[in-house]
């Protein structure tokens, strides 16, 4: 074992709060370094104290981000102990050495790592006369938080929220937008600086717009958001949509939504998956992020129902999802390299053999179609079937072949409609038929189900461009004939080409 690295703590800002111990220990040191000179205790030590320091300040100059500063000064504190033979290096903080203070942590597993004693003396953290100058209990409920890593998902408005690390005002305003996802911009919060320390202190009660106009952010400044209970606050939170729909499924609930199955709103999945689908067809964000929503409903609802019975709950599906998603990108969450998406898309497909593998099941003896939902629209699972086919070599080498495959199966189906031929096999050579169009759909390159919605949405518009022209006219639809609606609809045509030259 080589020398101790001793760290202290200088306290919240306050000279007269420095203990004792803390004092003694500094005026016997050899050998003192100081993360930042920018602490009110450091100057009063040298003054009335004569105790000198060297400090790490340079190491901010130097590099570019927070990370960086404090592996440095751990680095070079280290390198400083490696080279006493015996002694004790002192390095002091500002506050309490575990609370807020990354040196000490990286300082924790590096000691260990070189089998130097590092011992840990604390002292007031600003955490003290935060609850002090600004008049909250911790025990109702309290987090500390990290401006530099904060995220609206760490903030939880039901608790007092202080935040510390708050350097300058650019940090001021990344705190001010996260803030600001969950809180409305008039909320007021408080800014304190140097609290506790005498002349140095300022206490500011601001809305929240202004978070980064306050001036004098440094070292000792802290940002204070009082606790809420006010439900509105967490509306953007899953945690609080999760208890929305327990109180809908519970006995004071909703009468409608206790009484639902999985299967008595198993359409409403389905059809909610497809308002989300009709919402991106038609490029409008606003709809889609209200769709979206009703979709995440229907998840919620089946979740919940499972979670009243004890076999699962959302938060479990969540889990799930998490772990297959880190399962299944090794070439982003492992150490396999993915340059492509068709190398993503490989890695993802050896990840999900690899998952069977693990349920016991042998991909190898599986049929090469397995895997394709049973209850999707047919079009879309002829077109999964058939790509499943073609990756093991059952398909046409060119697209000639599907042509000419589809020019047989048309003439079949006429043949089955001129003769007479019974309905089912009628229907069996129109299937036919269809499902050689979804193969000449798969070597042009299209989705059938998309190609067929735009097809769909074309006619619609142009069949109310035609109901319109009548209506103007003082005419229906029966009132028409075919050979009037026909030039209507040459006429919708031609208003959809001048519409696309635009």
């Amino acid at each position: 074992m080589s020398a101790t690295i001793t760290v202290v703590g200088l306290g919240s800002g306050d000279p007269d709060r420095l203990t004792l111990g803390n004092l003694k220990k500094l005026q016997q040191a050899s050998m003192v370094y100081v993360r930042t000179i920018e602490h009110p205790v450091v100057t009063w030590l040298q003054e009335e104290h004569n105790i000198t320091f060297t400090s790490f300040d340079h190491v901010y100059e130097a590099k570019d981000n927070f990370p960086a500063v404090y592996e440095e000064i751990t680095r070079l504190l280290v390198e400083k102990a490696e080279g006493l033979t015996s002694g004790e290096l002192i390095y002091a903080v500002p506050g309490h050495p575990m609370v807020a203070e990354s040196t000490v942590k990286l300082l924790q597993q590096f000691c260990k790592d070189k089998e130097i004693e590092l011992n840990i003396v604390g002292g007031e953290s600003f955490l003290d006369e935060a609850f002090a100058r600004l008049g909250f209990d911790p025990i109702e409920g309290f987090q500390l938080l990290d401006a530099s890593g904060l995220k609206p998902g760490l903030v939880e408005p039901r608790l007092h929220t202080l935040i510390g690390q708050v350097y300058d005002a650019f940090t001021a305003s990344d705190v001010k937008l996260s803030l600001m996802e969950i809180y409305p911009a008039d909320y007021v919060v408080t800014v304190g600086h140097a609290l506790g320390v005498a002349g140095q202190e300022k206490i500011e009660q601001i809305p929240l717009y202004d978070l980064d106009r306050v001036e004098g952010y440094g070292n000792l400044s802290v940002i204070y958001v009082p606790k809420d209970e006010r439900d509105d606050l967490r509306n953007t939170s899953f945690e609080r949509l999760h208890e929305i729909v327990t109180i809908l499924r519970s006995p004071e609930g909703c009468p409608w939504d206790r009484e639902q199955t999985h299967q008595s709103i198993r359409k409403n999945l389905i059809e909610e998956t497809y308002e989300v689908l009709e919402t991106i067809d038609e490029d409008d964000p606003a709809h889609m992020q209200e769709e979206l929503g009703d979709l995440l409903l229907q998840i919620m609802l089946h979740a919940q129902m499972e979670e009243e019975i004890g076999m699962f709950s959302v938060y479990d599906v969540i889990g799930s999802l998490n772990e297959k998603l880190l399962f299944r990108h090794p070439h982003v969450f492992g150490d396999i390299t993915a340059p492509d998406a068709e190398s993503a898309l490989n890695n993802w497909e050896a990840m999900k053999a690899e998952e069977k593998r693990k349920k016991g099941i042998e991909p190898e003896k599986l049929s090469a179609l397995s895997g394709v939902p049973r209850d999707i629209p047919a079009l879309m699972k002829a077109y999964k079937i058939q790509k499943k086919a073609a990756k093991v070599g059952f398909d046409w080498d060119h697209i000639d072949d599907a042509f000419k495959k589809m020019d047989e199966e048309v003439a079949e189906l006429k043949e089955a409609v001129r003769e007479g031929h019974t309905q089912d096999d009628q229907v069996l050579e129109l299937g036919d038929v269809l499902f050689t169009v979804v193969n000449i759909s798969r070597f042009i390159g299209a989705d059938p189900e998309e190609a067929l919605t735009r097809v769909i949405r074309k006619f619609t518009s142009r069949f109310e461009y035609i109901e319109q022209q009548l209506l103007a006219a003082g005419k229906t639809m029966n009132e028409s004939n075919l050979e009037e609606m026909d030039r209507f609809w040459d006429e919708a045509k031609q208003v959809e080409r001048t519409s696309t030259s635009l």
